[in-house]
């Protein structure tokens, strides 16, 4: 059954961070930049670096480096990334479009019923919420949680869980919404509904991982949930 079918009461919306609410490329990838000319190593491109990001801060700075990197360096590398990261956050992070005016109308949810919204993120929290409140969106969030807030990261669907029991919402009122196929299986692992976007730089597989909708803006989804089934197209079933 998929969502425009079933018409969910959708309690808790569960947001990706980067590539879903904020268009941070430009700032990971020059701070990836900066952490490489530390270590010595040359720098990559942008477009190989938008394609590292999404599991989490030492993956991204392990995937950067490459092989044959000691611990050592990599524990510098990744103090070093965390640090100018850090200071560098919202030099050219911007909300995408629409976002802001679309959480607000998703967070007052529908007929009377608010929703209670969330962030789960890869990126570690400390930058994350940050970020969140930094650009004045943290009123908005019952939790914002990130890759160090539990004992493993997304697609693992602990922190989902976290979310359910703190929230008392079952799984099928919530869902929640990213740019990757990481978001998607996260979702799946833990039962909720899943919505993929298509304007982030993740990675999102239609066709061997498909969420149970795809929106291009988050206007969309704001749409949908308020009971307008055309805003949304159901992405293929899941065999």
């Amino acid at each position: 059954m998929t969502f425009s079918a079933a018409k969910p009461p959708i309690r808790l919306l569960i947001f990706d961070l980067d590539g879903t609410l904020i268009d941070s490329k430009t700032d990971l990838a020059r701070s990836v930049n900066a952490t490489l000319r530390h270590l010595g190593r040359a720098p990559l491109d942008d477009q190989t670096i938008y394609s590292y990001v999404g599991q989490g801060a030492e993956a991204l700075i392990a995937r950067a480096v490459g092989d044959g990197v000691t611990r050592q360096e990599m524990q510098t590398g990744l103090r070093y990334f965390i640090n100018y990261y850090w200071m560098h956050k919202l030099d050219h992070t911007t909300l995408y479009p629409g976002v802001r005016e679309s959480l607000e109308r998703m967070a007052n949810g529908h007929a009377g019923s608010p929703r209670v919204m969330a962030v789960l993120t890869n990126k570690p929290v400390y930058p994350s919420q940050g970020i969140i409140d930094d650009l004045g969106l943290g009123r908005l969030f019952h939790s914002v949680y990130g890759g160090n807030s539990f004992h493993s990261k997304k697609p693992d669907p602990v922190g989902i869980h976290a979310l359910l029991r703190e929230t008392g919402v079952q799984a099928r009122e919530a869902m929640i919404v990213g740019d990757s196929d990481v978001d998607i299986e996260t979702g799946v692992r833990a039962g909720v509904w899943t919505c993929g976007v298509t304007y982030g730089f993740g990675t999102l597989s239609l066709d061997s991982n498909p969420p149970d909708l795809v929106v291009d803006s988050l206007p969309e989804l704001a749409e949908a949930l308020d009971g307008n089934s055309g805003a949304i197209r159901p992405a293929p079933l899941r065999s």
